[in-house]
């Protein structure tokens, strides 16, 4: 899952992206409300952690901006602990939750997969697509047998996309839309790789590949 971080405060900043990334979240940053809102607008993310104190345009502006043309994506604002006024005008510019500072980051993560729970196609559905499963916590896939098997960062990322996506054709550029941040300079030989890799975990026949298209993962 693609996450977009706009926060201003480094030491925050220090915490909280090594906590994302090791949690599977492929991590893009911006420390204003220019930049911010502009990746925003362009890329695909997934869920955004939006700071409402930001320099250059206030995060609550940026918000509105992204309702007003129409983005719905998921959107945790970090407000002051006391501001009870921000919580307030974060939910009416179309935030989906707060957190008031300072929080414990396991709050922030737990709330954060709430939200993309909720954002998936079929709302609510756990990350489970008949007898194949995440634990998310572990960072491992569980068969229906009950084995597990632990999945690296990348497999991690991509399982989870195509779990919150069954059987709905993905290509190669969607699956590195959500699963890479801008930093990461992937081909699309790497895909093939990864989910060659998950394959040999959770069994060939739960992805296919079609020619030309992508990626979709079976239901049996």
């Amino acid at each position: 899952m693609r996450l977009l971080l706009v926060e201003d405060d480094q030491a925050q900043v220090a915490t909280l992206l090594p906590a994302l990334k090791a949690a599977g979240f492929a991590v893009d940053h911006a420390t204003d409300g220019i930049g911010g809102e502009l990746l925003g607008d362009t890329e695909p993310y997934d869920v955004v952690v939006l700071d409402l104190g930001l320099p250059r345009r206030p995060g609550l502006e940026v918000l509105r901006h992204w309702r007003a043309r129409g983005r719905d994506l998921p959107v945790l604002v970090l407000t002051a602990r006391d501001a009870w006024h921000e919580r307030v005008d974060g939910l009416k510019a179309g935030a989906d939750d707060y957190l008031g500072k300072p929080f414990h980051v396991e709050e922030l993560l737990a709330r954060l997969n709430a939200l993309t729970r909720r954002a998936a196609p079929v709302a609510g559905r756990a990350l489970a697509v008949d007898g194949l499963s995440l634990d998310e916590d572990g960072q491992r896939v569980v068969l229906e047998d009950g084995q597990t098997h632990p999945l690296t960062g990348t497999e991690f990322r991509l399982l989870r996309y195509l779990l919150r996506n069954p059987e709905r054709i993905l290509s190669k550029t969607q699956l590195m839309e959500h699963v890479y941040d801008l930093d990461a300079e992937p081909s699309g030989n790497l895909i093939e790789v990864y989910i060659r890799r998950l394959r040999e975990k959770i069994g060939r026949e739960r992805i296919e590949t079609l020619r030309g298209q992508g990626y979709r993962l079976r239901r049996r």
